[in-house]
């Protein structure tokens, strides 16, 4: 993995099943079978990446387990408890073009269609109807905003995502 590819946390190894070396597995993909898409995966142990392979998984109720290569006891899944899954960047599938990833809005510069500078997406929020985006308002607000929240829908409130400009333009009045 080279230094500048920053892995991105897809899942976390829960506790132990059983004697063999199998572990519960809490994902954070769409559906929890999602996670045994990717291959290898990352783990973090003391502060450092490195790659496993699963050699199986199975549904067990509404949560999966699974056995990665190399882990045969339950002593060696335990030194993996509450470690992080992740895979890199490139692993994760190409988008339409009108579709972006949240990692790749985060810290994309906010400007409305009259050229006010709105302050950077910090967190985006999933409500149910649609996304929305958290932005942490510039320090001289001059509308004393520290944060707005702007509806994701596109062609309404988001007339424009430049994602390798980092700038996203809104149709949205600075004093909401």
């Amino acid at each position: 993995m080279s230094s500048n590819q920053q892995p991105i946390v897809v899942g976390k190894i829960g506790s132990t099943y059983g004697i063999k070396g199998w572990m519960k597995i809490t994902s954070y993909t769409n559906s929890v079978e999602d996670i045994f898409d990717y291959s290898p995966w990352l783990i973090q142990e003391q502060g450092k990446w490195r790659e496993v392979k699963v050699s199986q998984w199975r549904f067990h109720g509404q949560a999966v387990i699974a056995a990665l290569e190399g882990v045969e006891t339950r002593e060696q899944a335990q030194m993996l408890t509450n470690c992080e899954i992740a895979i890199l960047p490139e692993q994760m599938p190409e988008l339409p073009e009108d579709e972006f990833y949240w990692r790749d809005l985060m810290d994309c510069e906010v400007i409305n269609t009259k050229g006010y500078h709105m302050g950077k997406v910090e967190q985006i929020v999933e409500t149910g109807s649609n996304d929305v985006l958290l932005v942490k308002a510039n320090a001289k607000d001059s509308f004393g905003k520290v944060e707005r929240m702007i509806p994701f829908v596109p062609g309404q409130f988001i007339l424009e995502v430049n994602v390798p400009e980092k700038q996203i333009v809104v149709d949205w009045d600075p004093d909401f």
